[in-house]
């Protein structure tokens, strides 16, 4: 089944949309795909109030490994 799109307009900041479409060129998509992608990310961040879980997976292999020096780092 074929997702429904609706064309909306917005403004935004001309150095954060120039940085969007580069982002687009170089990953050989679609503007629409990146801000489709960030809209969702960012919905999906908000609704769960945490973290998503490869976040919190590398934070925590992070953590496991250089414990010590963060610790020495925060002394």
């Amino acid at each position: 089944m074929a997702q429904t799109r609706e064309k909306f307009a917005t403004q935004i900041d001309k150095d954060v949309l120039a940085d969007v479409r580069m982002l687009a060129k170089d990953e050989g998509r679609q503007l629409q795909a990146i801000v489709e992608e960030a809209l969702t990310a960012l919905l999906e961040e908000r609704r769960q109030g945490k973290a998503r879980s490869h976040v919190m997976s590398a934070y925590q292999k992070s953590h496991a490994r250089y414990s010590g020096l963060y610790t020495k780092l925060a002394e």
